[in-house]
């Protein structure tokens, strides 16, 4: 998995869990919902601007959400691994 579609998973999964529509969370981080839309889908990576931005709307650090990516990306290569070595 690469790093914008990790991203977008991680977005995704705060903004559901917030209770948060894409439009709202567009609104909250003054981005508009079809960016909030490519993002979460992995077709765009967001600027460190936008990082600040969708975790100030989501009322975390973007230390959090960043670690939150870092881990995504850390258990989908362990599993890849699991996979090639037939484990």
């Amino acid at each position: 998995m690469n790093i914008k579609k990790s991203f977008g998973i991680v977005l995704r999964r705060r903004r559901t869990n917030y209770g948060l529509t894409q439009e709202q969370l567009g609104f909250e981080a003054d981005l508009r919902r079809t960016y909030v839309s490519m993002i979460e889908l992995g077709r765009q990576q967001p600027s460190l601007e936008t990082v600040f931005k969708l975790a100030r709307a989501l009322g975390v650090s973007p230390a959090d959400l960043i670690g939150e990516v870092e881990e995504t990306l850390t258990q989908d290569r362990e599993c890849e691994v699991d996979v090639a070595s037939g484990r």
